[in-house]
């Protein structure tokens, strides 16, 4: 299996059809395979060899989904660049991975000067977009223009496709190598659930494209066939405007970009009918959320996704069917068809069903390791099971239940406390717009439940009536006993909330891990 092979298939059966919309610029699928073939002859006689790293670092674009085939047809590996990141973190994953080759749309035309100084490996930056070039540059279209259509070189299988650096939630980025097999096994194992995408539909790139559960529905698409709608990033209105004017089939979102988006007039007066699968993911959704959304897309079935970068990314779904029983809603799903699943201790040994343990998944979608970490590596890849890191239980149909990241686990007062259980028993007041709990010090219980709230305009509360809501759902001892009220959560490029930046507020450096 290789990243290119629907791009081959898409041009013997299906040339004209459009591969791209972004905007006013409609690329048909011959259109694509000839830029991406001469841009990969470009890269080569740059010197990008069998294996060197090609970095992005760009907003989504049409231009951004040729060079992730383009990369591979050159026999090299991309290094999709986290957009959120500052200058130091960037520079960092660059240096990491080795990346000699680095492409910046308009948006980041002004980050290269101080790239180059804080990357010696950087030899080679070149400009997508429609802006000035910057000085010591190359142009990406004159370097489609300039070089003839190349052969592919067909990179595929267990060879490495490309370096994702984790969001960072969890502390210090690790690059995760993904492999061509890893990823297309799992657009295809996701796809064989039956509710991924429709076959040869429209999807929506709103969700960032660095992002490996955008790039995972990506893959799919390409695989699927046919049309990639790209929008530049997610706003509500330019959503809702790109899903009535191209009829777009399925999107992925993640919860926050829902909330968004059911909240939006512009959404509220678009024509969203054509919309069949939404696909969500990466964080936990609120069932007040979840409703709202099936009002606002009658049309669309849901489809809940579950993984991480390490697992390509998706090893759980819950299906659209599954959505109909509100139990299992707060699920995560099942095993995907190309995945295995357990809950293991800490000694590795499968728990019973129904017991809170570590979620742990091996199959052809595991990872290759993280780049030159060896260690790390070894340990989350023990015993052949790649170990999330994720606290979760299995009931007895085989569907898994988040509780927690295992480091995320309050412990108050000699009681485990997991925050997502608190997280959705919060989103169910009225003036909740959205929440995140930690646990901060307090002198008698060791750690208290603190809430950190932002609250939906105009919209007040309190914590004693935050708490004694959460008591109508969750024990006493799991509600807040403290609150702050904030405008917004800080949030990861993929849409997660970085709860390490909300316990640093509360812990003196080296009193608790906030990673």
């Amino acid at each position: 299996m290789y990243l290119t092979q629907g791009l081959h298939r898409a041009v013997q059966q299906t040339p004209d059809l459009p591969a791209t919309i972004f905007g006013e610029q409609v690329r048909s699928w011959a259109e694509c395979a000839d830029r991406v073939s001469r841009f990969a002859h470009a890269l080569q006689a740059l010197g990008v060899g069998t294996g060197d790293r090609v970095g992005i670092l760009a907003l989504n674009s049409d231009d951004y989904h040729e060079i992730l085939l383009a990369v591979p047809w050159a026999d090299a590996v991309f290094t999709p660049v986290n957009t959120r990141w500052s200058a130091a973190e960037i520079a960092y994953s660059l240096v990491d991975s080795g990346t000699e080759v680095l492409l910046v749309d308009d948006a980041f035309a002004s980050m290269v000067d101080d790239l180059r100084q804080r990357c010696d490996v950087l030899q080679t930056v070149i400009h997508c977009g429609g802006g000035a070039v910057p000085a010591g540059a190359l142009s990406y279209e004159r370097l489609i223009a300039d070089h003839e259509p190349v052969a592919d070189a067909y990179r595929g299988g267990d060879a490495l496709a490309g370096i994702y650096y984790t969001g960072g939630t969890t502390g210090s980025p690790k690059g995760v190598m993904l492999s061509h097999a890893n990823l297309m096994t799992s657009a295809l194992g996701t796809a064989a659930t039956g509710a991924f995408m429709v076959p040869g539909g429209r999807l929506l790139h709103a969700a960032p494209m660095f992002h490996l559960a955008d790039g995972a529905a990506w893959v799919a698409r390409n695989a699927l066939g046919g049309t990639h709608v790209i929008v530049p990033g997610f706003t509500p209105g330019g959503v809702a405007e790109a899903i009535a004017a191209h009829e777009v089939t399925d999107a992925l979102l993640v919860p926050t970009m829902i909330q968004l988006l059911v909240d939006s007039p512009d959404a509220a007066e678009a024509d969203l009918s054509s919309l069949q699968h939404l696909i969500y993911g990466a964080s936990p959704i609120s069932e007040a959320v979840l409703e709202r959304a099936a009002k606002l897309l009658p049309s669309a079935r849901f489809l809940q996704l579950y993984g991480m970068t390490e697992l390509s990314p998706t090893t759980t779904a819950l299906t659209p069917d599954d959505h109909a029983d509100p139990e299992l809603r707060r699920s995560a799903g099942r095993a995907v068809p190309h995945a295995e699943v357990r809950i293991v201790d800490d000694e590795d040994d499968e728990v019973a069903r129904g017991t809170v343990g570590e979620v742990a998944a091996r199959g052809g979608h595991v990872m290759l390791g993280y780049w030159n970490k060896p260690a790390e590596t070894a340990h989350a890849l023990r015993g052949g099971w790649m170990h999330t890191g994720d606290g979760g239980y299995m009931d007895e149909r085989g569907y898994v239940y988040i509780v927690d990241r295992i480091k995320d686990m309050i412990v108050s007062g000699g009681e485990n406390v997991y925050s997502a259980e608190v997280e959705n028993a919060l989103a169910k007041h009225p003036s909740v717009a959205a929440c995140a709990v930690i646990g901060v010090p307090d002198p008698d219980w060791g750690e208290r439940v603190h809430a950190v709230v932002v609250l939906v305009d105009a919209q007040q509360a309190t914590v004693e009536e935050l708490r004694e809501h959460c008591k109508q759902h969750i024990a006493g001892y799991k509600s807040p006993r403290s609150a702050e009220f904030v405008e917004a959560l800080p949030m990861s490029g993929a849409g997660k909330i970085l709860k390490r930046e909300l316990r640093a507020r509360h812990w003196p450096a080296g009193d608790r891990s906030v990673s």
